[in-house]
């Protein structure tokens, strides 16, 4: 992996999001044994991509279709020379249209989807292009401080040929109210937090079926997305 530009990523530690207070070290670094790095393993496991894993609207179907909006997000991952990157493993997970997680930790007072499970991912192809089918995502409350709402956000994880190669990222949607109240959203320095956030294209909608939105992720240069 290049040097990371901190100019572009938020910092480790930034008192705004509470939690990056306590999560981050505040000692020297631990080296780490070998062994240990299997637990940068993709979280959906290694086995061969099934051709429903882009299809959140249809890969846990149980009763119906899930409920909310659907939405078509495509993109590209590409270098800082705007070459398309192929065969990058990405994943996402996200709450329901209601804001709440499969999770045993989330305890947010909103209905789950029986249909929804909220995880996904796909590989890009020669070109370095990604597909996924999905519903747009809730707000919902996270405690950090008083009346404290997340923006709908989509979180993406991507590998390289390496397993160890991991960069994580959030997507955010075009005029979200909340964005001036998310100091996840706002520890990103100010110049770059446009390429967190979607671009709506009426080109990528499908009639009569899903918005569409792009979502093109940049690994390298002075356009990097900014990663977690």
């Amino acid at each position: 992996m290049n040097k990371r530009d901190w100019n572009n990523h938020p910092p480790l530690v930034y008192p705004d999001y509470k939690s990056t207070v306590v999560r981050n070290p505040a000692k020297p670094l631990i080296p780490v044994p070998e062994e240990m790095m299997d637990l940068r393993m993709p979280v959906y496991g290694d086995a061969v991509i099934d051709k429903l894993d882009h299809d959140l609207t249809k890969n846990s179907i149980v009763n119906g279709e899930p409920l909310g909006e659907r939405i078509v997000i495509h993109g590209k991952v590409i270098d800082e020379q705007g070459r398309g990157i192929p065969n990058v493993l990405v994943e996402i997970w996200q709450c329901n249209s209601t804001g709440r997680y499969i999770h045993k930790l989330d305890q947010h007072d909103a209905p789950l989807d029986p249909n929804f499970v909220g995880a996904g991912r796909a590989l890009t192809d020669d070109a370095g292009n990604y597909r996924f089918y999905t519903i747009k995502p809730g707000a919902y409350p996270w405690g950090n401080h008083p009346n404290a709402w997340r923006p709908a956000h989509i979180h993406f994880s991507l590998f390289g040929h390496q397993f160890a190669d991991r960069l994580i990222t959030q997507m955010y949607f075009p005029g979200d109210p909340l964005f001036a109240y998310d100091p996840i959203f706002n520890s990103v320095p100010a110049h770059a937090r446009d390429l967190l956030v979607a671009d709506f294209k009426i080109e990528l909608t499908e009639p009569g079926f899903a918005l569409g939105y792009e979502f093109n992720i940049v690994l390298r240069g002075s356009r990097q997305t900014p990663f977690e």
